[in-house]
Order: C-alpha cells, then sequence, then structure tokens
C-alpha cells in the first residue's frame, strides 16, 4: 500500500512539475537533403549572439532577447533554402522565406532577460525580430513567423 501511494505521489510529481527548456535541448534543423541537425542550446550559444531590446505584443514592457541570428543557424547546418516551415511543440507551424545569408534578424531566441525560457513561458527557442526598430515588423505577417515555443526548422527547397 504504501508502494502504490508512493508511485501514485511519485506521478503527480512529474506531471505538475514545470518544464523548461532544459527538457527539449535541441532545434532540429532539417535541409532539403533530408539530414537533421540537431543544435543543444550550448552550440546556439557557440553561434554569434545578437541582443535585441523591445516591446512585443506578447510581453509586458520592454524586454531582452539574446540569440544567434536564424541565418547563422541555418549556415551552421548547411541550409542553402529559400523557404523554411518552422515548428513548435504543438506543431504550430508557419512557413517563411529563408533570411539573407548576412541577415541579422530575426534571431533564434534561447534567452529572455538573460534567463533560457522554461516552455510555459515560450521557451525554449523564439523568433523575434526587432519590433521596435522599424514599422516592417509590426506587420500580421511578421508576428506569425515570430514562432515561440520552436523546436523544428525544415527547408522546403
Amino acid at each position: 500500500m504504501i508502494r502504490q501511494l508512493f508511485c501514485v505521489a511519485a506521478t503527480v510529481a512529474a506531471l505538475t512539475t514545470p518544464l523548461t527548456a532544459q527538457d527539449f535541448t535541441a532545434l532540429q534543423v532539417t535541409g532539403e537533403d533530408g539530414v537533421t541537425t540537431d543544435f543543444a542550446i550550448a552550440e546556439l550559444d557557440a553561434l554569434a549572439q545578437i541582443t535585441i531590446t523591445t516591446t512585443t505584443i506578447w510581453t509586458e514592457g520592454e524586454v531582452t532577447f539574446t540569440g544567434p541570428s536564424l541565418s547563422s543557424v541555418l549556415d551552421a547546418a548547411g541550409i542553402s533554402s529559400d523557404d523554411l516551415t518552422l515548428t513548435a511543440l504543438n506543431d504550430y507551424a508557419i512557413e517563411m522565406p529563408a533570411p539573407d545569408a548576412d541577415a541579422t534578424y530575426p534571431i533564434v531566441a534561447t534567452r529572455l532577460d538573460g534567463e533560457t525560457m522554461p516552455v510555459r513561458d515560450k521557451g525554449p527557442f523564439w523568433i523575434v525580430f526587432p519590433y521596435d526598430s522599424d514599422p516592417q515588423f509590426q506587420t500580421e505577417t511578421i508576428y506569425a513567423q515570430s514562432i515561440w515555443q520552436l523546436d523544428r526548422i525544415e527547408a522546403l527547397d
């Protein structure tokens, strides 16, 4: 009886423990050839980092995002496709054109205000633009491309 209660308590604890970015440690990037490269947070951190301080329609006040540019992630995976599908943990997916090879934006944010992002707070990865810097980043198209809980990117060409 005590063993059964312990098992039930352990199961409840596991189901109610918040998920963190560390629970989803890799971003899967699949090229045109079907080859998938997994990028752990440490590997994304090893790429050149860009910091964007901005307001968003999803957060309160000004926040700071940090992460590599999407183009640098694609370069690291050997992807030169013109079109991408980006998919979230809940299978929400969007198609977007790949950024130019030297594009600074968008970034694959790995941190919000210096902290990794738990799944419950739009993590572990979030496509972010510098929304406040230019009206071109304040459109429905850009907002739709700002996918959070990102876990995979696939080249379409």
